[in-house]
């Protein structure tokens, strides 16, 4: 039998850890890593980095992008961890929302949680990103946090994390 592809989104608000949580996770289970950072148009890249939070109208694009490779994921029987802010119901939902999914069994959803100061002294140390700590207090007031998925406290070290979410899993 062959076994089928899944899609694995590290979800939480910027700086939670979700490309190196992503990344880890993806090594530990030999499977291909993707960031959603990269499918944003350049023109959404530059207002982040200028502290301007997007619109829904910004977003759109770069949600159907998404939803376009992971659909093409799953079609081509690839498992992939995806690092996704998804900070809002209605984002997920449409990520999820593929026929190919349509028992949820294929796109898991893994929550990073963790407290604005925690988080923000994160941001405050990191550089060579263009989205800064300016707009985390819009991305604290965007998130909605999912209540039916797997939801990691940020405090713990990676590689702690990286198990709990295998462990939970089954994988």
């Amino acid at each position: 039998m062959i076994q089928q592809s899944m899609i694995i989104i590290v979800m939480g608000v910027s700086g939670s850890g979700k490309t190196t949580i992503g990344k880890l996770l993806a090594d530990s289970l030999e499977w291909e890593f993707s960031d959603a950072d990269n499918f944003h148009s350049p023109e959404n890249i530059e207002k982040m980095r200028c502290g301007i939070p997007l619109s829904e109208a910004d977003r759109m694009p770069w949600l159907q992008d998404l939803q376009t490779a992971i659909k093409q994921w799953l079609q081509e029987n690839k498992s992939v961890v995806l690092a996704c802010s998804a900070l809002k119901d209605s984002y997920r939902q449409f990520l999820l929302l593929d026929s190919a999914n349509a028992k949820g069994d294929r796109i898991k959803l893994v929550y990073l949680k963790g407290s604005y100061e925690l988080i923000q002294a994160r941001l405050q140390e990191r550089s060579n990103h263009y989205m800064n700590e300016k707009l985390l207090g819009s991305q604290f007031n965007t998130l909605e946090e999912p209540l039916d998925t797997i939801s990691m406290d940020v405090a713990q070290p990676p590689q702690i994390i990286v198990q709990n979410i295998r462990t939970a899993l089954e994988i």
